[in-house]
């Protein structure tokens, strides 16, 4: 009987070398998804291949089918090597920087010999007899070795019956070079005495009179200086990623046998006891098991007072201790680390590709066959209607370089790289692409209230008991049955029976309801523990216990009921607070064009206490964890669009189904698995920097594709009729592609709403509303 059984697809990511425009992203994705059973992405501004593929291809095959098309493919350093591990000024740099050395050499050593040659031929007094041979002599070296990387390329091309901005460029450079050739030994221009006037537009009748070689050198020069900052300005946007690497710690001292042993901190295990002093990087993620400290998490959070931090806290790794001695038992080491995680979720975010582009990679691909069928169809109309030669080789030549399709190429990677480059910095880790055009259509924004509005830290405010019944053995079986949970309620109950009983008995027959409570045996007696309604339901209530649970779950306080032998013994209230920047945060929402929601499991009081606080009018209570996503799905019925804001793991499923998850600070591994927006730090505001970051990355990739279109729309007609120079359509070419960078790096001046409080945190604003004034600040 045959197998059934299937493999599931590898993934493999691939560096890619010697690409020079979206056409090359272009055919490098085309040819590998011919392939059966792969699916490729290739990203141009990263210069990096995501490959998922089935048992019927290897990785060295994958390889072999890239190279084979002039390109390199390699693969990139393992996530555990190059994470948190820093490599400055390493391999990857260094060749990085040797390739920018050497394009440095070739465009001054170009600049040198193009300048004479353009004066000459643009300033008509300055042309002396056989000034033309002492163009030739300057333009030639530029013409071969300067455009010597444009020509190979467009070789490579060629054999593969493909083309690309390289192709369009070295045609452009050979056809200007070699007409010009021909005009010196074969017509006109070489005789002695020849004068040549600088003409803007091609005019009729030139023909062998006329030479270009201003032409073919500024071409060169302008395409090389275009590249030269392409290459910088890819390196910076990409340098938030890189710094975000860096920022580990690459020794740990370790306590072994009572002794501080120096290891490299990729010798740490989990389970390693490791000092930190004042002063000194975290090395890895782990827990405070001696001393107190104050950590500076600023370079990985944006935060900028540090965090108090003592026995039994979490730190991360790369943050900074800067007052006490700290010893921390290392929990996740290499690439399991939250640096490595989030480094690993913004360079997947960065390799993936938006909807729109698709599109212009589609565009690009065609693009440049189509260009060269056009510059034919424009020589031939110039000569067919007696325009001459040298007019039709004006004309077709503009017509090639201006339509090179880079800033095409480059319009969405870079903004995208940027953008979720300087998400990274600020804690804010953007899963994807396509998270940007979901932040654009959201107009609801579901809030869960405990540890995202307050601060999830309850605590016991009240108690109500029954005649006869001891306030100490209350809250001593309560906390018997609670310690167990993580939820902040059991928590609270656990902490203030810490005092009355530093060693709670043992529990037998426990058993947990989700939503509803716990129940076990404790010695003799069977103790319930939960909502007042489920409790009361198993246990009479008394009616003295029935008036106080009244009156203070009307005030907004929590109630959990405790029973024994039949009878609700006593009532336990729990409240915790609103987060001091919540309030501020809520406006930004609102100024965002969100509606805010209030969804919880806690009491209707409760509830309503921090909506009045915060200004929200609608409040989803009482609402058990497997129903928050029907809640959401209800919303989405009523036809509003979204986003759901979240940290616990009965979050996780209504963070799914939500149009856009934000998973905030501090959240459990689930909830940031199911989110789309993962959020370093657990303060409200960065859900609202989120949206507008997004929201913001995605207007400069449509701004960029809008200029990029707009650019060739024009450029192609109007070189095509005849009144655009080649050497100004060059310029025009590869301003556009530098204009379409710098845009994407304005990203980088984006300012959270931290920042904007002057880094006052917890402390700016408490409860303040903000004004659209203030807001219109950091927008």
């Amino acid at each position: 009987m045959a197998s059934t059984a299937t493999t599931a697809p590898a993934v493999v990511t691939l560096d890619i070398g010697g690409m020079t425009c979206g056409a090359c992203s272009a055919r490098i994705e085309r040819k590998l998804n011919r392939l059966d059973g792969v699916t490729a992405e290739v990203n141009f501004a990263l210069e990096r291949a995501h490959v998922s593929f089935d048992d019927r291809h290897t990785v060295d095959g994958l390889i072999d089918t890239v190279t084979k098309m002039g390109y390199t493919a390699t693969l990139p350093p393992s996530p555990a090597a190059a994470v948190p591990a820093p490599d400055p000024g390493g391999t990857a740099g260094a060749a990085a920087d040797r390739e920018l050395a050497a394009m440095r050499l070739r465009i001054l050593v170009c600049a040198a010999l193009t300048v004479p040659v353009m004066i000459m031929a643009m300033v008509m007094p300055l042309q002396f007899d056989h000034w033309q041979w002492l163009s030739l002599t300057l333009a030639a070296p530029v013409a071969v070795w300067g455009a010597w990387p444009f020509h190979t390329a467009a070789w490579k091309n060629l054999r593969q019956a493909s083309g690309t901005m390289d192709s369009l460029v070295s045609i452009g450079v050979l056809a200007s070079f070699g007409w010009s050739l021909y005009a010196l030994f074969f017509g006109w221009a070489g005789v002695t005495g020849m004068r040549m006037p600088f003409l803007m537009v091609p005019t009729p009748g030139q023909g062998s009179h006329h030479i270009y070689l201003e032409v073919s050198t500024s071409l060169t020069l302008f395409v090389l200086v275009g590249r030269y900052a392409e290459h910088r300005a890819k390196r910076r946007a990409g340098s938030a990623v890189r710094a975000l690497l860096e920022l580990g710690a690459k020794d740990a001292t370790v306590l072994r046998a009572g002794q501080e042993l120096a290891v490299p901190v990729g010798e740490l295990r989990v389970g390693d006891l490791f000092v930190i002093r004042p002063g000194e990087k975290i090395a890895t993620d782990g827990v405070v098991v001696e001393g107190a400290s104050a950590v500076d998490v600023s370079m990985l959070t944006g935060e900028s007072v540090p965090q108090e931090v003592s026995e039994g806290d979490a730190v991360t790794g790369a943050t900074v201790n800067t007052s006490g001695r700290l010893v921390v038992r290392a929990e996740r080491v290499g690439a399991d680390t939250q640096l490595a995680h989030i480094s690993r979720l913004v360079s997947e975010a960065q390799a993936g590709k938006a909807p729109v582009q698709r599109l212009a990679d589609r565009i690009a691909a065609v693009f440049v066959p189509a260009v060269i069928g056009i510059a034919v169809a424009v020589a031939g109309f110039w000569i067919g209607n007696g325009g001459g030669a040298a007019a039709a080789l004006t004309a077709s030549v503009a017509v090639l370089v201006v339509a090179c399709p880079c800033s095409l190429g480059l319009a969405t990677p870079t903004a995208l790289l940027v953008g979720t480059g300087r998400g990274a910095q600020l804690g804010i880790v953007i899963r994807g692409p396509h998270i940007l055009e979901s932040t654009r259509r959201i107009d609801t924004v579901v809030l869960d209230k405990t540890g995202t509005v307050t601060t999830g830290r309850m605590r016991l405010v009240a108690m109500e008991y029954g005649e006869g019944t001891d306030r100490d053995e209350l809250l001593t079986l309560a906390a018997a049955l609670e310690h167990a949970s993580e939820h902040p309620i059991a928590t609270a109950v656990t902490a203030a029976a810490a005092k009355v009983a530093p060693v709670l008995p043992k529990v037998d027959a426990f058993r947990a309801s989700a939503g509803f409570g716990v129940e076990g045996r404790v010695g003799e007696r069977g103790v319930v523990v939960g909502r007042p309604s489920w409790v009361g339901g198993r246990m009479e209530l008394p009616d003295g216990l029935r008036k106080g649970l009244e009156g203070l779950e009307n005030s907004g306080r929590t109630a959990v009921a405790v029973g024994w032998d039949g009878e609700v013994r006593g009532l336990l209230f729990v409240a915790d607070e609103a987060k001091p920047t919540s309030r501020r945060a809520i406006d930004e929402m609102r100024w965002l064009g969100l509606t805010p929601v209030l969804l919880t499991g806690d009491t209707a009081g409760a509830a309503r206490r921090i909506a009045d606080d915060m200004g929200i009018t609608d409040v989803y209570a009482e609402v058990l964890p497997q129903d928050k996503a029907a809640v959401v799905r209800r919303l989405q019925e009523e036809g509003r669009t979204v986003a759901m804001v979240g940290d616990g793991i009965n979050d996780a499923a209504a963070l799914a189904q939500a149009d856009l998850g934000i998973a905030i600070g501090g959240g459990t591994d689930a909830a940031i698995e199911a989110s789309d927006i993962t959020l370093v730090r657990g303060d409200l505001r960065d859900a609202a920097d989120a949206v507008r970051l997004s929201r913001r990355t995605l207007g400069t990739i449509k701004g960029n594709l809008f200029w990029a279109f707009i650019y060739n729309l024009a450029g192609i007609p109007l070189a095509a009729s005849g009144v655009l120079n080649p050497m100004i359509a060059a310029a025009a070419m590869v301003l556009s592609s530098i204009f379409v960078v710098t845009n994407s790096l304005r990203l980088r001046r984006f300012t959270s709403s931290s920042a904007a409080d002057g880094g006052r945190g917890a402390e700016g604003r408490a409860g303040t509303p903000a004004s659209p004034k203030d807001l219109a600040s950091v927008s």
